[in-house]
């Protein structure tokens, strides 16, 4: 075997080795792949760039992939499904040929394959098929959406998400950092909605800047950021994240609310808050308190009822919206029955603290009606003091302009296909003054 046949057989192994590991559905790919490379720390950054771009790409693609190798062969464990997986994306979308896939190893069936690749019209397919989604998905998307704009979003979530920052407008202006991360050798653009982004079409090593070390930005999608903006915060309010997390949110509010007044993190992670004590300190925010919760009903709450001027509650959800970044999410079991439930019960908890006249921020990253308008229409029923505000009419506020973005209803309605961001949804409802 050559040194070329060699290096080519080394890659298609690892791809195939890291795509088991994924095929278990246990862990998040991006935690998995992380662990992986750890592992083989000899692996160059060519290699891993190969075999995260593959894995990948199988993910965004499986059951196209499957669709096309089936007929040809029916594996049945999980290491021999990734050898054909990968193979057949090297194939279809990686420029290999039948040749380079068998010195490859990748012994019997390559030339089958490529017959089959190049004879198959995908239209023959079944939507959910050619969407890329499992078949309850897709007829959720269908339903929402029609079968053609479906067939869009699923194009736009099989591309690879930009990497997009929000300046940290308390330590530097939007153009200033955009001059400051050119100077290190990284070219970005604001981004098209966000009055707070850069945008890079590219992958980089942002993380490793100094402008980053200095918490000048956070990498945070623009839809999180048009979020954010829909709450409106001001100077010397009270705010509540209900759903902190890792607190991407918690910091672009408490930038707005320009260091004064008081962001409350709530979660239910001990460790997520307290991974997000340095990005508080890198940011420099000090306007901001961190509370553990043992769940929407901590007794702790009752004393804060009726003290917000908003809450936010990034609810917890399928993750739909966020598949560009992590195709594995799809091939999941997701309880939305369940889901549902769970995003019911925070919504309730949540409102309890707005005082009369403050509003109330439902978002998802999800793409599915299900969890978006289902839940918000449930609780405008049964919550007669909330009213729906036109999300349009804050973004105009905010400086942004978007098109076809805001639902009949009034939501916020973020799609991949239209606007190029994650899937976000959320609405805004204010309380009446009359309790």
């Amino acid at each position: 075997m050559d040194r070329r046949n060699g290096i080519a057989s080394a890659r298609f192994k690892q791809a195939a080795e890291l795509l088991t590991l994924l095929l278990r559905f246990v862990y998040p790919a991006d935690a998995e792949i992380g662990r992986y490379f750890h592992e083989r720390r000899k692996m160059g950054s060519t290699d891993r760039g190969f075999a995260a771009e593959t894995v990948y790409g199988c993910l965004r693609r499986k059951r196209e992939l499957e669709a096309l190798y089936e007929p040809v062969h029916r594996p049945e464990a999980d290491d021999e499904r990734a050898r054909w997986l990968v193979a057949t994306w090297l194939l279809k979308y990686g420029g290999w040929s039948a040749r380079a896939l068998t010195d490859a190893g990748f012994n019997g069936g390559a030339v089958a394959l490529v017959e089959r690749i190049r004879a198959l019209d995908l239209f023959e397919f079944p939507l959910a098929v050619r969407a890329n989604l499992p078949d309850w998905m897709a007829q959720s998307l269908v339903r929402q959406l029609g079968a053609d704009e479906t067939l869009q979003l699923a194009d736009a979530l099989s591309q690879p998400a930009p990497v997009d920052l929000r300046v940290n407008l308390l330590k530097i202006t939007r153009e200033n950092l955009q001059a400051q991360l050119k100077d290190e050798g990284f070219e970005l653009a604001p981004t098209p909605y966000s009055p707070l982004g850069l945008r890079r079409a590219q992958r980089a090593a942002l993380f490793n800047t100094r402008a980053f070390g200095l918490g000048l930005y956070e990498v945070q999608d623009e839809g999180s950021q048009l979020i954010g903006l829909l709450v409106e915060a001001k100077p010397g309010e009270k705010i509540v994240d209900f759903c902190a997390g890792a607190g991407g949110k918690t910091l672009q509010l408490a930038a707005q609310m320009r260091n004064t007044g008081v962001v409350q993190a709530f979660d239910v992670s001990r460790k997520r808050l307290d991974r997000f004590r340095p990005r508080l300190n890198r940011a420099g925010v000090d306007n901001v308190q961190r509370h553990v919760l043992r769940g929407e009903h901590d007794p702790v709450l009752k004393r804060l009822a009726g003290t917000a001027d908003a809450v936010l509650v990034d609810a917890p959800c399928s993750g739909t919206g966020t598949l560009r970044r992590n195709p594995d999410v799809k091939w999941k079991n997701i309880d939305i029955v369940g889901l549902q439930r769970t995003q019911r019960s925070i919504l309730e908890a949540a409102s309890a603290l707005v005082k009369p006249g403050g509003r109330l921020v439902y978002a998802t990253c999800s793409l599915l009606a299900e969890e978006n308008a289902a839940v918000t229409a449930l609780f405008l029923a049964e919550h007669p003091d909330f009213k729906p505000v036109h999300a349009g009419e804050i973004l105009v506020r905010q400086g942004v302009a978007i098109p076809d973005a805001v639902t009949p209803e009034g939501a916020l309605q973020l799609l991949p296909q239209r606007h190029g961001t994650d899937g976000f949804y959320a609405l805004v409802m204010r309380r009446s003054m009359d309790r």
